[in-house]
């Protein structure tokens, strides 16, 4: 049995688009090419991928099995290419790393400093994404590696521990709760915020926690990263919730606290996630090791 990889793009770009038209489209060929490649791939397997439909196709068993494959071996020529041109440029291989927003900006720049320190011809792209999406392009073979929520992982999705990640309320050390320990997100929920930009994951987050209590987030500023939120809420602008670890060492040099938030989904445990550890190349498999240990 024998697969072209461009039967396999055109097959994987229609199956997504759920329509031949858009999926040939993606794939840059002519509809009746992209038809084509379809059938002969559907003869060659002996086996029905697709049902036309007026409205566009859907997968059959068999091609919804094809899909997941399809992906699995392109995303393996992917690094196949990757690395042989890694070679002519004096740089080995690429990883692709997936992290939701407290993974990115807190616990992995440390980590990967290290990494790459010990690895110098390996390039790591790391990339921000929220825990759920994360899940999923690691379960569709589109990343190598993932840093997500642990509970949102699904099974058959190898995971392993990385931190414990707690999401506190900052405030300013002159607002009525910097006496309080503990909060409920409900009870401050109409209060004044500072965040992150709204493409962040993090904010994405905050926001279906709000929606769940029937609230809108009101923010009176969004800046890039969680040092400057911090700054304005030490001036007093509004309060934020931000990784507790980002929290202490803000509140080493501004004049910040760190509340607790009561509700069960600020307390977060982050697993590193891949798909197939022992499939992913030599170079992500070392990553994963040196995550695991702490580095």
């Amino acid at each position: 049995m024998r697969f072209d990889l461009v039967d396999l793009q055109v097959f994987v770009a229609v199956a997504e688009a759920r329509s031949i038209t858009r999926g040939a489209a993606r794939a840059n060929l002519a509809l009746a090419s992209a038809s084509e490649r379809i059938k002969t791939l559907e003869a060659a397997l002996d086996v029905v991928l697709l049902r036309r439909g007026r409205h566009g196709v859907t997968l059959t068993d068999a091609g919804e099995s094809l899909l997941d494959h399809a992906r699995v071996v392109l995303a393996a020529a992917d690094h196949l290419r990757g690395d042989l041109a890694g070679y002519a440029r004096g740089i080995k291989t690429s990883i692709h790393v997936l992290a939701n927003t407290s993974s990115l900006s807190e616990h992995l720049p440390h980590a990967l400093a290290s990494f790459l320190r010990d690895h110098p011809q390996v390039n790591i792209d790391a990339e921000e994404l929220e825990s759920i999406g994360i899940a999923e392009a690691i379960a569709a073979g589109r990343a190598d590696i993932g840093i997500a929520v642990e509970q949102t992982l699904p099974p058959g999705i190898e995971r392993f521990a990385f931190r414990d990640d707690r999401l506190v309320l900052a405030v300013s050390a002159q607002d009525d709760l910097a006496r309080r320990r503990v909060v409920d997100f409900g009870a401050v929920a109409t209060r004044d915020f500072v965040g992150l930009a709204t493409a962040s994951a993090l904010q994405t987050h905050l926001a279906t926690q709000a929606a769940r209590l029937g609230a809108r987030l009101r923010f009176r500023a969004r800046l890039r990263d969680f040092d400057a939120v911090c700054r304005l809420v030490a001036a007093g602008v509004g309060i934020a919730v931000v990784p507790e670890a980002a929290a202490k060492r803000c509140a080493r040099v501004m004049a910040i606290r760190p509340v607790r938030i009561r509700d069960t989904w600020a307390t977060r445990r982050l697993a590193i996630c891949v798909r197939n550890l022992k499939a992913l190349p030599r170079p992500a498999q070392q990553l994963v090791a040196h995550l695991r240990g702490g580095e």
